[in-house]
């Protein structure tokens, strides 16, 4: 009898009842997930990953890089296929195996012939790692037809025999290795016979054109006249079958998701009126004319950073509050906000708190000591805090520190802390902190991410890495032409 602890909701039936998939029914019988776009396909990748997130390993092949949210909510890694070489993504895929690690192999940033050839070596390295890392493990390959196509397209031959091969590789030989495939794609007619046909569950979601609905009814072992239910469905409806979902063709409605998939555009946006905009002269004019400067635009909608958001809220709420007297002398009341903010960076584990939740506790304890009105609004704050944990301990600062704080803004938010912590070590003259130190000042326990968030910052030309044949680390910032010493 299959363990309740191994499956989980999938969805609802027509009645409101739940349907489950068992994830360990499913390492045993892959997954096949069919839909023209629109249909709901990624909602329902993501909805099988999240809920099974903390039940196994799972490695997503992303070529539209629409998974990369799961990193933040579940901790997956994610590789740029873009940034690396065909040796170092091989060696990435042996270690994804050895230590178990769930990874995201975002391929958007490549053409299709590269995203091919990439996807087939990752997979070769999982496919060839050795028989004692073979740990169960999900492989979801998202757009699968441009993986394993039907028929030769626009690639090279070598690029496509590649790419197939590894993609048979796992549907028909994966399962001995721990490694079970969960393959979606737009059209059953696109995607190699071969590879469809291994996958013992199904998962059909609304197809229009002729051959995709017979071949869909084929799988599900309908009649043919039935097909025309499937042209039907809306979207995020399913018709499931096979051992890990049920063994009666099943109508589902995916369930909800925690995560999203990076911004699209979305709705409708109506042109100008045709009244207030010339179009003609508009397309024909020059770029150098002024005439296109009088032309009709619509409202612009500003993109405004989180930290921003969250600063204005705090000015607002600030401003809106009534003014209350503050029994606290001047000195007295700075002399506690600055207990208080070493007292918070001392605290373990508070790089693991976004700054909202940090700035909120923080308020709570102003108040708690008499301070009605602390004065910071949430961008001075995190400055302070981050550079308390960085071990700048004086405040007023000095004109050295000063300008490091100058540069920091430059950073990312997440990546001030890391970055202050760095820049004091090289003023200090000590040796920059270990990738430990660094992942706890970086808000993770990823080793792997704290090193990439290094090469971020080198890449974005705030730090030069050197490494000596002993194989001990400096790590330079010339703005301040400073350096760590060796370690």
């Amino acid at each position: 009898m299959t363990s309740v602890s191994t499956q989980i909701i999938l969805g609802f039936d027509p009645a409101g009842n739940d349907v489950a998939l068992d994830v360990e029914e499913l390492l045993a019988t892959r997954l096949l997930v069919q839909g023209n776009s629109g249909s709901g396909k990624s909602h329902l990748l993501r909805r099988l990953l999240e809920e099974s997130a903390g039940m196994v390993q799972q490695v997503v092949i992303d070529p539209e890089g629409d998974f990369v949210s799961l990193a933040e909510a579940f901790g997956h890694v994610i590789i740029d296929g873009a940034a690396y070489q065909d040796v170092e993504i091989a060696r990435l895929a042996a270690r994804i195996r050895e230590h178990r690690a769930s990874v995201i192999l975002a391929l958007d940033g490549l053409e299709v012939e590269n995203q091919m050839r990439c996807a087939a070596v990752f997979l070769s390295g999982l496919f060839d790692a050795p028989a004692e890392h073979w740990y169960p493990a999900l492989v979801i390959v998202d757009e699968a037809q441009v993986f394993a196509p039907a028929v030769a397209g626009d690639v090279s031959d070598e690029a496509r025999r590649s790419s197939l091969g590894a993609m048979t590789n796992l549907m028909c030989r994966g399962r001995k290795r721990g490694l079970a495939g969960v393959i979606a794609t737009q059209r059953l007619a696109k995607l190699a016979k071969n590879v469809a046909a291994e996958a013992s569950n199904l998962l059909m979601g609304r197809t229009f054109l002729d051959i995709d609905m017979v071949r869909a009814a084929d799988l599900l072992g309908m009649e043919r006249r039935q097909a025309e239910q499937i042209r039907d469905l809306e979207r995020g409806h399913f018709l499931g079958l096979g051992p890990a979902v049920s063994r009666r063709p099943v109508a589902v409605k995916v369930g909800g998701v925690r995560t999203s998939a990076k911004s699209t555009a979305s709705g409708m946006i109506p042109p100008p009126p045709p009244e207030s905009v010339d179009m003609e002269t508009l397309l024909m004019t020059s770029d150098d004319s002024s005439a296109v400067s009088e032309t009709y635009r619509p409202p612009a909608f500003p993109v405004i950073k989180a930290a921003e958001l969250q600063d204005q809220i705090a000015n607002q709420a600030q401003a809106s509050a009534p003014e209350e007297a503050d029994p606290l002398e001047p000195e007295e009341a700075a002399r506690l906000l600055d207990a208080l903010l070493r007292e918070m960076a001392a605290e373990e584990g508070c790089t693991f708190q976004s700054t909202s939740a940090l700035y909120q506790d923080f308020t709570v304890r102003c108040r708690m000591h008499g301070i009605k009105a602390h004065g910071l609004n949430v961008t001075e704050f995190r400055k302070r805090l981050s550079a308390l944990v960085a071990g700048f301990t004086d405040w007023p600062v000095d004109e050295d520190t000063s300008r490091i704080l100058a540069l920091a803004e430059t950073v990312p938010d997440e990546l001030q802390t890391p970055f202050l912590a760095i820049a004091n070590a090289a003023i200090s003259g000590r040796a920059c902190p270990n990738d430990e130190e660094l992942a706890v000042l970086y808000g993770t326990s990823s080793v792997g991410r704290a090193r990439r968030m290094l090469g971020h910052l080198e890449r974005s030309g705030l730090i030069v890495i050197r490494t000596d044949f002993g194989g001990r680390r400096t790590i330079a910032i010339p703005q301040l032409s400073v350096s760590t010493v060796a370690a």
